[in-house]
């Protein structure tokens, strides 16, 4: 049986300052937020500054709109996130104790929350400005992915989210008490899926590989809803293909329930990763289908 792969050695932390008795750190998980906003700036400036890419050579706004959107893009994530993980993992908690919802720095974010919150976000920026809104989000789709990449990867810096035991030869003996708790026998170390890994590798790099080839090399940008469809339906599909080899939130996790399925008749189910990508396939085919060049 395979004993996987040992975790590097990087801390989770750039670097550290104290200030007054106090420390200050910047952690890679911050910085891969700032990187990704960033990142997806300047590709979406790109994309709007081309306007023989989009619907009748007319992007759907100006490049200093993007910065406008940027903050209430900042918004959305911050705000949906951390409420998303709220609703969505561990609502029974934050109710008993209110004052923890925004104490964002403890760590607690949701994908999907976050991706409710910029739509929310992006929506009422539109139409304050007049903007058409499904060139728009593809506009914001097709940003989206290094955000992800970045992330995911940060993700697994922080040795959090990952996957369930595995014997295959590139499993990572993860640290921590929680991720060495497998059950396994007393002296052996457990190996687990870097489920964080996979999400990078297909939400953020090959989901952004394939939507960047297609809006600038395939005229893609010219049928409005195409680029947002299949990013909606690649993320779920990504997502959903993971969480079976994804370690479940530990709330879900019972006697009777070792799968952690969120949802489940006879021992046969869903977790809540999933229950929450099913609807994004399906929107996100539905609007792909739909999209008509002009």
């Amino acid at each position: 049986m395979s004993t996987g792969l040992p975790f590097p050695n990087v801390s989770p932390e750039l670097f550290s300052i104290s200030i007054f008795g106090m420390e200050f750190a910047l952690r890679w998980y911050a910085l891969a937020y700032i990187a990704g906003i960033l990142i997806g700036w300047r590709i979406a400036v790109a994309a709007v500054k081309r306007p023989t890419l989009w619907s009748k050579d007319t992007p759907p706004m100006r490049p200093e709109q993007v910065e406008e959107l940027l903050t209430w893009v900042i918004l959305g994530v911050i705000l949906g996130g951390r409420l998303g993980f709220v609703l969505f993992y561990q609502p029974g908690y934050y109710f008993k104790n209110p004052l923890q919802i925004i104490a964002v720095w403890q760590g607690g974010m949701s994908f999907h929350g976050g991706l409710i919150g910029v739509i929310l976000a992006a929506f009422i920026f539109s139409l304050r400005a007049g903007l058409p809104l499904r060139p728009t989000a593809d506009m914001m789709a097709l940003a989206t992915p290094p955000g992800l990449l970045l992330g995911r990867i940060s993700n697994f810096i922080n040795a959090e989210l990952w996957g369930r035991p595995t014997d295959l030869p590139w499993g990572v003996q993860f640290p921590g008490s929680a991720a060495q708790a497998c059950g396994q026998a007393v002296g052996e170390i457990c190996a687990r899926h870097p489920s964080q890994l996979y999400e990078a590798l297909l939400e953020g790099l090959l989901l952004g590989a394939v939507l960047l080839w297609l809006a600038f090399r395939r005229g893609a940008l010219k049928a409005p809803g195409q680029i947002t469809g299949l990013f909606i339906g690649g993320y779920g599909a990504a997502r959903f293909l993971v969480e079976f080899v994804r370690q479940p939130d530990a709330q879900f996790i019972s006697d009777g329930n070792p799968l952690g399925l969120a949802w489940h008749i006879g021992g046969y189910g869903l977790t809540m990763g999933q229950l929450l990508s099913a609807p994004m396939i399906a929107i996100g085919v539905y609007l792909f289908v739909t999209a008509k060049r002009a």
